[in-house]
């Protein structure tokens, strides 16, 4: 039986760059709906998608709402992890982030991008 593949995506981009930010959201959508293991790490300034309402906020002519991508990643089993210490510098907290997001640090991100067939990808 072959083992599911797994993408991880690193997400420093928010409406600062909001093409780079929607590429990543995008590439993370179309990873789990083709049977790819998506574990989506927001950090920087898409670290303000973790909280609730604020992805749908997010506009870009052309692109898929943050909403229904990160719903697919979820939906397919994949994880949305804020970084712990870009939470912490925006003072927010586990009680503040929309549901289905967790928050978790470096240590979390490396044991996910060093097991063998694991691909990392940063946006």
């Amino acid at each position: 039986m072959a083992t599911r593949s797994t993408l991880v995506i690193k997400v420093t981009a928010g409406a600062d760059a909001p093409e780079r930010c929607s590429q990543a959201f995008t590439v993370a959508s179309v990873a789990a709906a083709s049977g790819t293991r998506v574990s989506l790490w927001l950090t920087g300034e898409s670290a303000w998608f973790a909280l609730p309402g604020r992805a749908a906020e997010f506009d870009l002519p052309h692109a898929a709402p943050l909403p229904d991508l990160m719903d697919a990643v979820l939906a397919s089993g994949g994880n949305i992890t804020l970084c712990t210490q870009c939470a912490a510098r925006r003072g927010i907290e586990e009680k503040d982030v929309a549901e289905g997001v967790r928050i978790a640090g470096a240590q979390v991100f490396v044991s996910e991008i060093m097991p063998e067939g694991v691909q990392a990808l940063v946006y």
